[in-house]
């Protein structure tokens, strides 16, 4: 994965000691405390193990979430808001933005951006995160991950990176070449959408993502013309055939030299290494042998022209698109009671719990596995 798909780093954050002392005034409410602040830094830690497993994490982050909304939702038979929300300030980094923190004293906060890295670490899974996003006090800054532009590229390039194990998977089934062309196409555009989401974003910390978002979209766009001039070979237009070879060779050598243009840019996240893989080399292989093919056939067989244009895409796969997992957050955890709710007394806090937040923080960045590639088949592609 590493060395197929970008990966913008991981948000990293502040310790929480959730000592509400005072305030916690039952020992029922006092484990609450101690819960939250034991399976917090037991979730970050997954984000570093390299042996966490999808069964791991959601083990691990629901066993949080559950606790951190009794900070959230209304636990006094009231529909006014949860009076433990604003009592414990948060500090997280942003993907795009270093290792400068900004801090809310808001649990939604902490709930957006500890929902966010585990998508982040899903991949996958990001579109989960937008229903809690809005009730935010302070609103998202711009280029801060939970912006709306931000978001929405991390859900359309998930869509696509699971579309692509599609591709793949399709290839190695060897399955009908205008499915695999749709297919394609369908992931192109997805890659197309991402890219253009980004345009009005800093170039500063957007430049080498939308390189990256670039390159998988003339990637796809040559999968997509060579097995289009496949499927036009078999309908005998082999001078089509041909042109949608060809058009597949210029977006091919465009996309080789978008992964050198990425390679050399500075910028936040991994470096991967598209143009290195099987799955990549095999395609230009695959391409030129098969518009050699086609050339050979029309000199003997068809004697079809070539057309100055290339045939359109208008392709539509009717199967196989990859689709976003319904996601909820766990229910609230059984300690979260009214009556133990109640025994939570703002009027005893200490004084400096309530500090005001403090932006612009620097926090250590979150230091990931380093995992190695697994061997390349030509067709696996994480």
């Amino acid at each position: 994965m590493t060395h197929w798909f970008h990966r913008n780093p991981l948000k990293a954050t502040a310790p929480v000691s959730f000592n509400l002392y005072g305030v916690a005034s039952s020992p029922a409410a006092n484990k609450i405390c101690n819960d939250l602040r034991t399976t917090r830094a037991r979730l970050l830690d997954m984000f570093t193990d390299a042996t966490c497993t999808p069964e791991i994490m959601k083990k691990s982050s629901d066993e949080y979430f559950a606790l951190i909304q009794g900070f959230i939702l209304p636990l006094d038979g009231t529909t006014q808001e949860n009076k433990l929300r604003f009592i414990q300030n948060f500090k997280w980094t942003d993907t795009l933005q270093g290792n400068i923190a900004s801090a809310q004293q808001d649990a939604v906060f902490e709930l957006v951006s500890m929902a966010f890295n585990v998508a982040v670490w899903y991949s996958k899974f990001a579109s989960r995160l937008e229903t809690h996003i809005p009730r935010l006090i302070t609103p998202a800054e711009k280029g801060r991950d939970l912006e709306p532009r931000v978001i929405d590229t991390y859900i359309v390039q998930s869509q696509a990176e699971a579309q692509e194990v599609t591709i793949a998977r399709a290839i190695e089934l060897k399955h009908n070449a205008s499915l695999i062309a749709a297919l394609s196409f369908e992931t192109a555009n997805f890659y197309q959408k991402a890219d253009h989401t980004l345009n009005t974003l800093d170039p500063e910390c957007s430049s080498k993502w939308k390189k990256y978002l670039q390159l998988k979209q003339h990637f796809y766009m040559a999968y997509a013309h060579c097995y289009h001039g496949q499927t036009l070979l078999a309908g005998d237009k082999c001078g089509e055939a041909i042109r949608s070879l060809q058009e597949a060779e210029k977006f091919y050598s465009r996309a080789e030299a978008l992964c050198k243009e990425y390679r050399q840019m500075k910028g936040p996240g991994s470096t991967a290494k598209p143009s290195e893989q099987l799955f990549f080399k095999k395609l230009g292989t695959f391409i030129k042998n098969t518009l050699e093919k086609c050339q050979r056939e029309n000199s003997f067989i068809y004697f079809h022209k070539v057309p100055a244009e290339a045939p359109a895409l208008e392709l539509k796969a009717s199967y196989g698109l990859a689709e976003p997992t319904p996601f909820e957050l766990p229910p609230l955890s059984a300690q979260c009671t009214p009556e133990v709710y109640a025994t939570f007394d703002l009027t005893k806090g200490p004084k400096e719990d309530k500090a005001k937040a403090k932006h612009d923080e620097e926090i250590k960045p979150v230091k990931e596995p380093d995992l190695k590639p697994q061997k390349d088949t030509g067709c696996v592609v994480s």
